[in-house]
């Protein structure tokens, strides 16, 4: 908005001649969204504590340590919905398309998992939307979003897929693109939601993809810095440096009141819909593949579920004391600050390789 506002006054006024500038606005969504969420952040604490009197319910078979974390509210995630979001529409540029999907996506995905927490608040169960229903409706969110892409992208660019280490080549997908967009998008929400089990443990991976999406965002939108790395350019894209930018922030502001010991959980409320957003954010620039590399925690995190499934139906037995992985490593004895911190520090050496797919090609 302020860049609708402000920007077409700088010839006037040179100060206003910054907001032209992304890497000015990017760092204002940074700090602005960081700001609200400072602010905001005591009074939704207290307003989520007095609407829920038990907090987020405790799994009877989870680690005996999670129990102390009883009364603790959850859906702290609508603090980083609210800051994030009045700092994107502060700080973007609102004609482009481009903000509206990505928005609509984190939105959408928010409401679905205020829904399920909810629905585990008031059954005082673990227990949710029913997973179908919930899975039904991720999907119908992305392909929506999807379709909108489509509609304001190039079609030789829309629908194809680019190959990490690959210069200068899209794989056309045609008409599977839009399954195979529905399913990062659909997969990275819920592989972020697997990944908040402990104090901090998913905002900062979080925020680490974000900056590496932020960057990718904004080489992906300039002709002369993706020319240069052999990268697609895409049109517009660089925009969505601000919505990295606010989530930034916000994911501070809200780790700020995360760390541990917790005052709030961010609840599905704001892992479905970080997920979904940096899924959304990696399909409009062309690094889908990429995401799984530099989210990679996220993926690790998924995958042993996934094993623990398959392992118990074909064999009766569990390859991990318990999923996903980071329960594993509390059943094992590990304190959970040195889980979090460790998996913090997987999580930058798999941004940085992803970051390197930039320049090897």
């Amino acid at each position: 908005m302020l860049y609708n506002l402000l920007a077409p006054l700088g010839e006037e006024i040179i100060f206003f001649n910054l907001f032209n500038y992304l890497t000015f606005r990017t760092g204002g969504a940074i700090m602005t969204a960081l700001i609200i969420g400072f602010i905001i952040g005591p009074g939704m604490i207290r307003w989520l504590k007095s609407k829920q009197t038990e907090g987020q319910p405790i799994r009877e078979d989870g680690p005996e340590g999670h129990f102390k974390k009883a009364g603790t509210p959850t859906m702290g995630g609508l603090m980083i919905l609210i800051s994030g979001g009045i700092s994107t529409v502060l700080w973007a540029d609102l004609t482009n398309p481009y903000i509206w999907i990505v928005l609509g996506v984190v939105a959408g995905f928010g409401l679905i998992g205020f829904a399920d927490d909810y629905a585990k608040l008031t059954s005082k169960s673990h227990k949710g939307v029913p997973g179908k229903i919930r899975l039904g409706l991720e999907c119908l969110i992305a392909l929506l979003a999807v379709l909108t892409y489509i509609l304001f992208t190039e079609p030789e660019i829309a629908s194809g897929l680019a190959i990490p280490f690959v210069k200068d080549y899209l794989l056309p997908l045609g008409i599977f693109f839009i399954p195979f967009a529905i399913l990062v998008m659909v997969g990275a929400s819920n592989a972020v939601n697997l990944t908040d089990g402990l104090d901090g443990l998913a905002i900062v991976p979080v925020m680490i993809a974000a900056t590496c999406f932020g960057l990718i965002s904004y080489l992906a939108g300039n002709a002369v810095f993706s020319e240069y790395l052999g990268i697609h350019l895409v049109p517009g894209a660089g925009e969505l440096a601000i919505i990295c930018g606010a989530l930034i922030g916000a994911g501070m502001g809200f780790l700020w009141f995360n760390a541990p010991p917790a005052m709030v959980f961010m609840g599905d409320t704001g892992s479905l819909s970080m997920g979904a957003g940096l899924g959304a954010i990696a399909v409009i620039v062309k690094h889908e593949l990429v995401l799984a590399i530099i989210g990679g925690l996220f993926v690790m995190e998924t995958m042993s579920v996934m094993i623990q499934v398959v392992s118990f139906k074909l064999t009766g037995k569990r390859v991990f004391a318990m999923a996903p992985i980071h329960h594993h490593f509390e059943k094992k004895g590990w304190s959970e600050p040195t889980i979090v911190i460790r998996f913090w520090i997987i999580a930058v050496i798999l941004a940085l390789i992803g970051l390197s797919t930039l320049k090897l090609r």
